[in-house]
């Protein structure tokens, strides 16, 4: 079991290039990644992404790397020195017709379009880079994904300490369910004798009145489907699959296996159980927030 929340760090380095990558994560129900890339390695980003989406299945990654260049810049700028003689040309061919003078400053050369250009990291920058971004993003990978595994593991005690928890409970109630109808029975017996209409116990109004309630407050099979999901959330827990998806529609299976518990028993005892049972599975609940 893995936490979806982790950090972790790579560097490589192959002359001239030098990356570095930094993950972090926290909780989120899909799984969704952010990266910043150096904005002359933007063509980059969809081999990063595939590669870092396919190493989990929920929450929300935010990757940054960075790209530096031994040998300088990554960028390199050209001058057409041919276009800025045309230009200086024209420019006195017009002041020898028009009787003036046009001086040719560098801040015109500047603005002059085409002599200037910047030519950005082309295809063979750009595969030098990834060769050296990739071990990078590795070892970044296998940091995070060490850190997220550590965490499981704390949220793996917790999980199942809660569930044994949450199976206790299941046992006191076991114990006082077959207690609710002849509990039911007293109560009934007591209240018409203290109305002055006392009836025999094997009067078959009374009997039929018991036989009623026994079976509508009947929760033998909330008990056994509620174990059934504990059995199944442990498994779930020792699985090397992600499961907190699977983990959060369990809890609310068993909140709604607990209220049913309350509803039907009607009894005092039950009805205590319930709670503190429907409050450790919300507590699960939260936790369960934090798997993967």
């Amino acid at each position: 079991m893995k936490s979806m929340t982790g950090f972790g760090r790579g560097e490589a380095a192959e002359a001239p290039w030098r990356c570095a990558v930094e993950l972090s994560s926290v909780n989120r129900k899909q799984a969704d990644v952010e990266i910043r890339l150096p904005r002359e390695w933007q063509t980059l980003e969809a081999g990063v992404r595939t590669k870092l989406t396919s190493a989990f299945s929920r929450g929300r990654l935010h990757a940054v790397i960075t790209v530096e260049n031994s040998a300088g810049g990554t960028s390199a700028l050209e001058v057409d020195e041919g276009l800025a003689v045309q230009y200086a040309e024209a420019l006195a061919r017009l002041a020898a017709r028009l009787g003036g003078e046009f001086p040719l400053t560098p801040e015109a050369l500047l603005r002059a379009p085409g002599v200037f250009t910047v030519r950005e990291a082309g295809p063979i920058q750009a595969d030098a880079v990834l060769a050296t971004l990739t071990p990078a993003m590795e070892q970044a990978l296998g940091a995070w994904d060490e850190a997220r595994r550590r965490e499981g593991l704390h949220l793996e005690a917790d999980l199942t300490s809660r569930l044994a928890t949450v199976r206790g409970l299941l046992e006191k109630i076991t114990v006082f369910a077959p207690q609710v109808a002849e509990t039911h029975r007293e109560n009934l017996r007591r209240r018409l004798e203290d109305a002055g209409l006392p009836l025999p116990l094997d009067d078959e109004r009374l009997l039929k009145e018991i036989a009623l309630f026994a079976d509508k407050s009947d929760i033998s099979e909330e008990i056994s489907r509620l174990g059934g999901h504990l059995d199944e959330f442990l498994r779930m827990i020792r699985s090397s699959e992600p499961t907190g998806r699977a983990m959060d529609f369990l809890t609310q299976e068993m909140h709604r296996e607990l209220n049913t518990m309350g509803a039907k028993a009607a009894h005092a005892g039950i009805a205590h159980l319930v709670v503190a049972g429907k409050t450790e599975v919300e507590r699960i609940r939260e936790q369960v927030q934090n798997v993967e």
